[in-house]
């Protein structure tokens, strides 16, 4: 892995749109206009890159497309495209989110949790800009998905 991808996988999202950690003011109110135009370069940076993605997919899935005589061979190309749809279909989902969230920063209910209403925090958006749960009720909601499944 070169320093570059490095560098993207440890800062995630707000590394990939080139954007430095959010300094708040003294004073400055939580969600600001400043701090509302910070997530939403994130989330529209983000989300460009995800739909290039998906258009390159397709244009991969077209060239790639063969007509192998060899049983192996096309069983391994036909794996092939369902994983890379497959990894589409979560990304075109994801899309969905970022768009959701994209309208609560317009209606300016963003960064504020769904359950409880507390403020979530710039660091953790940071981290996962369409988070809609404060960490405590994350933690919750987890602990009961995973009683629900009896793990």
């Amino acid at each position: 892995m070169s320093d570059a991808a490095k560098e993207k996988k440890a800062h995630g999202v707000l590394a990939q749109a080139e954007l430095a950690p959010y300094q708040a003011k003294d004073g400055e109110e939580y969600m600001s206009d400043a701090q509302r135009g910070h997530f939403r370069r994130i989330l529209e940076t983000w989300r460009a890159q995800l739909r290039a993605e998906v258009d390159r997919t397709v244009g991969h899935l077209k060239e790639e497309a063969s007509n192998y005589a060899d049983p192996v061979d096309r069983a391994a190309q036909e794996e092939e495209f369902a994983i890379e749809l497959r990894t589409r279909d979560r990304e075109r989902k994801l899309i969905k989110k970022i768009e959701k969230t994209l309208e609560l920063i317009e209606r300016n209910d963003f960064g504020y949790c769904e359950s409880c209403g507390v403020e979530i925090g710039i660091r953790r958006l940071e981290a996962r800009p369409t988070a809609d749960l404060c960490i405590d009720c994350k933690s919750l909601a987890e602990i009961r998905e995973k009683q629900m499944r009896g793990s």
